[in-house]
């Protein structure tokens, strides 16, 4: 068996992904499809259709569930139509098939607290609305990669210099140039008033941006702008013209005590 992610966590559409799960399958396996990207895929292509026999659903980045603290993540699971009569059974209601395997689940058909605000998101939208959803989560990590690309090296993208719907800021080489790291550039975005994107993940010392469909155009520009003006802040460093410590980037995040106090 095999488990892919699509779009991979590098923010690429792999375009080799069904010749590999039909290899499996040749060779009597099964593809189990990690869900955290379906914001990528929601109303365009479905897991199915890649070649996945099983595919688990990340609520929380897709389908309107807060993700902090700890949950309140869940990840319903679907199967293909040959799986089926191996869905978990249960020992009060009749659930799964004929060949249900043990519960893995106290509640039959899981969170009866958490599904609901899914089914109503998904209510809501409706399809075309979920279409629309994606269209704009890729639309959006494309527009800041073609804004911060001239700036920054880009660690991923495909033969068109496309990503999908996040993509990797790669801040390695300033660590040579500069003394500068992915902390660095994660605490002075704090002063900027941002929340810095994933840090370290999936490759040490990148920031993967991922603005998912629910940014305006504007706020956009304002994380473009303040990442334009950080990297020219890392190149006075880079020219001499700012020390490599005791620096704005090294001092970062500053306080307002920082800020205001006259010595």
């Amino acid at each position: 068996a095999i488990m892919v992610t699509y779009p991979s966590t590098f923010g690429v559409f792999e375009p080799g992904v069904k010749e590999v799960c039909e290899m499996v399958h040749q060779h009597g396996g099964q593809v189990y499809m990690d869900g955290a990207n379906m914001n990528a895929q929601i109303g365009l292509c479905s897991p199915g259709e890649i070649g996945a026999d099983v595919c688990h659903l990340n609520l929380h980045k897709t389908f309107c569930i807060p993700h902090g603290g700890g949950g309140p993540g869940v990840g319903p699971i679907g199967v293909k139509s040959h799986l089926a009569p191996y869905l978990p059974g249960h020992p009060l209601i009749a659930t799964g098939g004929d060949k249900a395997i043990a519960p893995v689940s106290g509640s039959p058909w899981g969170s009866a607290s958490i599904l609901p605000i899914s089914w109503a998101y998904i209510k809501m939208m409706g399809g075309r609305g979920l279409t629309h959803a994606t269209k704009l989560t890729l639309l959006n990590a494309n527009y800041i990669l073609s804004r911060l690309k001239p700036h920054f090296p880009i660690l991923y993208t495909n033969a068109a210099g496309r990503c999908a719907h996040e993509f990797i800021l790669d801040v390695r080489p300033f660590k040579d140039t500069a003394g500068v790291e992915a902390i660095d550039v994660a605490k002075r975005l704090q002063d900027y008033g941002f929340h810095a994107p994933t840090m370290s993940w999936p490759v040490a010392n990148t920031l993967m941006i991922e603005p998912t469909e629910s940014e305006n155009l504007a706020e956009l520009d304002r994380f473009c702008d303040a990442l334009i003006e950080i990297r020219r802040e890392i190149s006075a460093i880079e020219k001499g013209e700012q020390p490599r410590q005791g620096n704005v980037m090294k001092m970062a995040p500053h306080t307002q005590q920082d800020i205001l106090r006259e010595e």
